[in-house]
């Protein structure tokens, strides 16, 4: 799952950059409005890109969720507090 959402963000950024380059580089000169157009879509882009990359999915490990490592997860229950300490 991180590896399609990283493909979406990029592509998404991608998108993003075209979108800016060929407004200032080509549309302009036949329309500065729609290339003003074309920035203002560019901007709403890179939040939405964003939250797509950091959205956790169904089967991504939270970070509370055991790991599997016996040792390691007392190490971080006890950290947290959910055991007392070993002696």
């Amino acid at each position: 799952m991180y590896a399609r959402r990283r493909h979406v963000y990029f592509g998404m950024m991608s998108v993003c950059i075209v979108l800016f380059v060929l407004a200032w580089a080509v549309v302009r000169l036949w329309s500065v409005p729609a290339a003003v157009g074309m920035c203002v879509a560019a901007m709403l882009i890179p939040p939405v890109a964003a939250m797509v990359a950091n959205r956790r999915g169904p089967e991504d490990r939270w970070w509370d969720d055991p790991s599997g490592d016996r040792q390691s997860d007392e190490w971080w229950d006890e950290l947290d507090g959910k055991k007392r300490p070993r002696q």
